[in-house]
């Protein structure tokens, strides 16, 4: 058995070091045969240097240094890519994924399961905005997509390499990862954890990055959205002609009976707005497929590597 870690790693020159350190001790435990591979996802500090001395000392321990930054989801997939080992585990850099249950997730891979997914059950440090638009992003997306993704998963999860082979086919840019591997299907199974705080630094996920990942989500994933449009159109449709046939009621027949005294340039200006802002939001969508299609249609690369000042590879 060999265990491939794929590790992506973005400005962590704190907390790389000493979490390698704390990972090659949970693995020991586990397997003699084992690789860690460190994405360096364009790091602006001294990340890569760190990650080249540590795989000079340590044969384990595979450099795979991105020509920049290509943002998580790509960092995984290059990773990912590059894992030889019979089934592939990964873990973020920081701290937040507990080593300690690499146990469990081979245990399970031995028991039949092609993909362990981590489920975090707790995070003391995350805000109330990540906290709730996690849990409104998983509700509505479930809601609204033939993929299920489990509340609260988290990249932490281990692939079988069957998995792993079918995962490095896909050729979106804009992509979720864990949406992808929950797509494929596959017999899969949990672990929940307890996420711990950072070892050092901050979190490089803002809120807009989470944003445009969430967006990537349904527009990769899901089509709801450009039906959700279609359906507000029938419905302001049918809300139109409600309204007219009030005004048509309430004032020439019945004489104002309510003393509303709505002008026609009143109501004429008020249904302009509201259609006008529906075209806005239905044009805006519509540029959003739009844009990910014309990405994609320029067929580049999904990452690339800068063999020169990688390791191991």
């Amino acid at each position: 058995m060999k265990l491939s870690i794929v590790v992506p790693a973005y400005n962590e020159q704190e907390s790389l070091s000493d979490f390698l350190k704390l990972l090659v001790r949970e693995l020991k435990r586990v397997t003699a045969s084992y690789e860690i591979i460190v994405v360096n996802d364009g790091s602006s500090d001294d990340t890569l240097r760190i990650a080249q001395a540590l795989a000079a000392k340590d044969k384990h321990i595979r450099l795979v240094n991105l020509s920049r930054n290509f943002g998580k989801e790509l960092a995984t997939t290059a990773g990912i890519s590059y894992a030889t080992g019979d089934a592939v585990i990964m873990i973020d850099a920081d701290g937040q994924h507990p080593p300690e249950l690499i146990k469990q997730f081979v245990a399970l891979w031995k028991d039949g399961y092609q993909v362990v997914v981590g489920v975090r059950k707790t995070n003391q440090k995350e805000g109330f905005v990540k906290r709730y638009g996690s849990k409104l992003f998983y509700h509505l997306f479930n809601a609204t997509s033939d993929v299920t993704l489990i509340p609260g998963a988290t990249d932490y999860r281990l692939i079988d390499k069957a998995v792993r082979d079918e995962f490095v086919k896909f050729t979106e840019r804009n992509r979720i990862t864990r949406g992808l591997i929950d797509w494929m299907g596959f017999k899969r199974t949990v672990i929940p954890f307890d996420a711990k705080e950072r070892m050092a630094g901050r979190a490089s996920y803002s809120i807009t990055k989470l944003v445009k990942l969430t967006l990537n989500s349904f527009i990769s994933l899901s089509i709801a959205p450009l039906y959700a449009v279609g359906a507000a159109g029938v419905l302001i449709t049918l809300l139109s002609f409600i309204f007219g046939l009030f005004i048509l009621i309430e004032q020439p027949i019945l004489s104002d009976p309510l003393h509303l005294r709505i002008t026609g340039t009143a109501m004429i200006g008020v249904l302009l707005l509201f259609l006008v802002g529906i075209i806005m939001t239905a044009q805006g969508l519509l540029a959003l497929y739009l844009s990910h299609i014309h990405v994609q249609a320029q067929n580049r690369p999904l990452f690339i590597v800068d063999k020169q000042n990688s390791a191991n590879l």
